[in-house]
């Protein structure tokens, strides 16, 4: 009877990630807004797809290779393969033999159609949350590592979407660090830098916040050894590395954020790009989260979180639809 009230709700945000172009977890995702009464939804990187698959249109069939296999199907089941393709991750083209040789030899063809089909994905997907929003729920989505930096002017110019990569906002009572940059990885993507070059990176946008002001980290990498971070160890050729007649598990993340989180003590962070690595683990008072990610199932992983009006965190729930 002496003790101190619970915090009442000021802002709910709903975050998600690393949903790599699966149409039906963004659908999920804009959906989470009215299942979870979010105020805010949160979409923190990687959600590109992975690569294009071109599909032979010939005599009324269709053929592609999926997972490794050639697949031929009726013209009427376009819809099916192509749904089948994008659970993969990966996105589909209907053209003819002479447009997928092209493709094959053309490293530059390839990559400019790849591209043409993330971005044409995205501005759809910004088109769908202005249709399917309630005006008062805001959209937040940033860019994570396997993004092709292409996409940021798409998703700045989208009216319905705020994406503050780099930056400081405001979320009501609190304001929300953004950023998708990672330490190397074996894939060598856009958004890479070195422990060192990345923890400047990420002081740079927190040494802007006000010292009265609470803030979240929206930062796409986890902390190293944080546990949200644990990924199968691989060798130079990117096979599996086998200890003990068991895949070798290793943390993966990075140091610098872990000592950024340390040193500035975000009453949250939210992270993705591993997995795997679903869990909460408190690094001094900060509560870091990783949903996790299994897109391919069509599952949307993600994890509601409640901030009172002072901007403290006072819970939060993983979810799986």
């Amino acid at each position: 009877m002496f003790g101190s009230r619970p915090k009442k709700r000021a802002l709910r945000v709903f975050f998600a990630t690393d949903v790599h172009g699966s149409d039906r977890c963004f659908r999920k995702f804009v959906a989470a807004a009215t299942a979870y009464e979010a105020d805010v939804l949160v979409l923190g990187g990687d959600i590109a797809g992975k690569g294009l698959v071109p599909i032979r249109s010939h005599n009324g069939t269709l053929s592609a290779k999926v997972r490794g296999e050639e697949v031929s199907v009726p013209r009427a089941e376009e819809e099916r393969l192509r749904a089948e393709i994008n659970r993969m991750g990966f996105y589909s083209i209907v053209t003819d033999a002479q447009d997928i040789e092209r493709m094959e030899q053309d490293a530059p063809y390839l990559d400019s159609a790849f591209l043409h089909a993330i971005v044409e994905q995205i501005e759809g997907w910004c088109r769908l949350a202005d249709e399917r929003l309630a005006p008062e729920v805001r959209c937040i989505i940033t860019p994570g590592n396997d993004d092709p930096k292409a996409i940021d002017p798409v998703l700045r110019s989208a009216p319905r979407i705020e994406s503050p990569e780099g930056e400081l906002c405001e979320l009501g009572p609190l304001l929300m660090a953004s950023c998708g940059d990672v330490t190397p990885t074996p894939w060598n993507t856009e958004r890479e830098y070195s422990e060192a070059d990345l923890g400047r990176r990420l002081e740079a946008i927190l040494d802007l916040a006000p010292p009265d002001r609470k803030v979240a980290v929206n930062f796409h990498c986890p902390p190293y050894g944080s546990g949200l971070d644990f990924a199968a160890e691989l060798d130079p050729q990117l096979r599996p590395v086998i200890r003990g007649g068991r895949p070798s598990i290793v943390p993966v993340g990075s140091k610098a954020v872990r000592e950024v989180v340390k040193k500035y003590q975000p009453v949250i962070g939210l992270h993705g790009h591993i997995h795997e690595s679903k869990g909460a683990q408190k690094i001094g008072q900060t509560m870091c989260l990783n949903p996790g990610s299994d897109y391919a199932a069509d599952v949307l992983r993600g994890a509601i979180v409640d901030f009172a009006q002072d901007g403290s965190y006072i819970d939060f729930l993983f979810t799986t639809g």
